[in-house]
């Protein structure tokens, strides 16, 4: 890919560093960085990277300047607001075509999927859409009639399936985040393979509208990303009820709502890791595992057999059948539009009769309440992502065997409907990515991310602060950020009301701060601005719903309660100032807080005593 000299140069005048996170890209912006910029500097480094598999349509350069352009001003209140991602072409962009990898399918969507369309609304601008294993059926990548993308670090590694070209465009820090879809660990394996995060939620939390099939019952979008956060912000975005996906699932993406406990995890006991001959994937999984024991939690082994056995089911029973279900038209029609191999796969279902279809789902119902079991003492399970590291040369003389092996510890996560989360660990002694899954049951997303980031964090050697915790459902959250936080003199309101504290946050940088006129105690007002703002900090607490009234007979003039944009994007009822109050107001919006404010006081008192 070439770069036209006029992009060039805005690229030269606009970003050296292209920011691949979301904290990084909202930084940015808030200084003033714009998406064009932004724009520009990633489509230099896509024509840098110089690898033809990755994209199966690009959308072209000037189209997605002019969306850059068409986004006007900075918009804090829209959490992915200039953030550009890539989906995998079997997701449905409007005015993208969607070929699932096979251009004989190819069809020309005039609406997005329904969480494309989530994305678009918080401000996400897609880019393009990624290589894949044709129709998703396949864990290593090379199952394309397309270039096979290549390894984001070692091209002589498969780059992993089937959402390939997905993990390979946000493993080069092209884009903070894309879509993948993952139905026997489409979004996992890639993960592992390429040192980033990939995060399957539960089935149902993001709608499948617009996505075609591996097998319906059991698909899922899925999100790759630099870090877990970044991974669990934007599945939040695209989860939400959509009642035209007959499988759809109302559920929550929230983290839990109170500081976690040492986790009880189970591990696969000593016959049931398979690593097929790859001793330092047996030793990169036992260091994380001690990672993790040092940390307090506490581990366990378990009979690993029933779990293998459920993912043994998933390409050798009637699960085909649905996969055939897909593309039976194109199969009788034109068969050799489909790849070999994929062919050869999904072709088996012609063997299958209703009759497998129904012993094997008596046999699954057999297998799932004896994996309940064995988890129900336990928060998540941990297993290696990858039992071993296979490579193109060895997928040319094997199509079949390696592409088996690689779904060990993920074909039976979406049998048993569980979520998951793959997260990079400490590289292995060749240098080869790290990486394990923490697996959970249904709806356990926001427990697996929080466990998730500490871990990243632990083998980072970083302090692994909690994740938001969250009001519970009689309760409502309310920001602070003046008297009534921790400690200061009307804190006590709060805590008679039966406020409990959840977290220390920040605003959007998109407001004034101001000490008031007045007092005892002195007060300070927040105010919206349309230019000029700054991050101001908050206090977040819980307040029983009943107390709200309560709480607003004590608020004087010209304070109130509205709605207060955070920096993450969402956003809290908090106190705010009406703009009349400001009359001999001090702007101290400078101070980054009122806790900032108060200590600058207590310096100059200080010194003038």
């Amino acid at each position: 890919m070439s770069l036209d000299p006029a992009l060039a140069a805005d690229h030269a005048a606009g970003l050296e560093d292209l920011p691949c996170t979301l904290a990084d890209l909202r930084a940015a912006y808030a200084d003033g960085i714009t998406p064009r910029a932004v724009m520009t500097a990633l489509l230099a480094r896509l024509a840098d990277i110089d690898d033809p598999g990755i994209f199966i349509h690009l959308e072209d350069a000037q189209i997605l300047l002019a969306q850059a352009d068409a986004l006007g001003a900075f918009d804090p209140a829209r959490p992915l607001w200039g953030v550009p991602f890539a989906v995998k072409d079997n997701i449905d962009v409007a005015g993208m075509p969607t070929s699932a990898g096979c251009d004989a399918f190819t069809r020309y969507p005039q609406t997005d999927a329904f969480a494309v369309a989530r994305l678009r609304e918080a401000g996400a601008i897609p880019i393009g859409k990624t290589n894949l294993d044709q129709f998703a059926t396949g864990l290593v990548g090379t199952r394309t009639p397309h270039p096979v993308p290549r390894n984001a670090l070692d091209p002589a590694i498969v780059p992993g399936g089937s959402s390939s070209g997905s993990a390979v465009v946000v493993a080069h820090g092209v884009v903070p985040f894309a879509l993948g879809t993952d139905t026997a660990g489409s979004g996992r394996v890639p993960a592992a393979l390429n040192g980033i995060v990939g995060l399957k939620p539960t089935l149902g939390a993001v709608s499948a509208g617009g996505v075609v099939p591996a097998c319906r019952t059991l698909d899922t979008i899925s999100v790759f990303a630099r870090n877990v956060e970044d991974a669990h912000a934007v599945c939040a975005v695209m989860a939400g009820y959509d009642a035209a996906d007959a499988y759809a699932r109302p559920l929550r993406m929230a983290p839990p709502p109170a500081p976690l406990p040492a986790p009880r995890i189970a591990v696969p006991d000593h016959a049931g890791l398979r690593f097929f001959g790859d001793s330092l994937q047996a030793e990169s999984f036992s260091a994380t595992l001690e990672t993790l024991r040092r940390r307090g939690a506490e581990i366990t082994p378990i009979d690993f057999g029933p779990f293998h056995d459920v993912a043994q089911m998933l390409y050798d029973g009637a699960w085909v059948a649905e996969r055939y279900s897909v593309i039976a038209d194109l199969m009788e029609r034109e068969p050799e539009a489909i790849h070999p191999v994929t062919r050869e796969v999904i072709g088996k279902a012609r063997e299958m009769s209703a009759l497998d279809a129904f012993r094997g789902i008596y046999r699954l119902a057999e297998l799932r309440r004896h994996c309940v079991q064995l988890m129900a003492d336990f928060d998540y399970l941990v297993v290696p992502s990858i039992p071993r590291f296979y490579s193109c040369a060895d997928l040319a003389a094997d199509p079949i065997t390696p592409n088996s092996n690689l779904g060990t510890y993920t074909n039976f996560v979406n049998l048993l409907d569980l979520c998951a989360l793959t997260v990079p660990v400490a590289p292995r002694e060749d240098g080869r990515p790290g990486s394990v899954t923490l697996i959970g049951r249904a709806g356990a997303d926001g427990r697996l991310a929080t466990e998730g980031a500490r871990l990243t964090r632990a083998v980072a050697g970083i302090a692994a602060p909690a994740m938001p915790a969250e009001p519970a459902d009689d309760e409502m959250a309310i920001a602070v950020c003046g008297a009534h936080m921790a400690g200061l003199p009307l804190n006590g309101q709060l805590l008679e009301l039966g406020g409990r504290f959840l977290h220390e946050a920040r605003t959007a940088p998109c407001y004034g701060f101001h000490a008031l006129a007045g007092g005892p105690p002195a007060r300070p007002g927040l105010v919206r601005r349309e230019s000029g703002g700054h991050a101001i900090a908050l206090e977040i607490w819980a307040l029983p719903q009943t107390a709200i009234g309560a709480l607003l007979a004590q608020i004087p003039a010209p304070l109130g309660l509205g709605r207060i944009a955070l920096e993450d994007g969402s956003f809290v009822t908090g106190f705010l100032c009406e703009s009349a109050g400001l009359a001999g107001a001090q702007d101290i919006s400078g101070f980054g807080g009122w806790r900032g404010y108060l200590a600058s006081r207590q310096a100059g008192d200080a010194a003038r005593a």
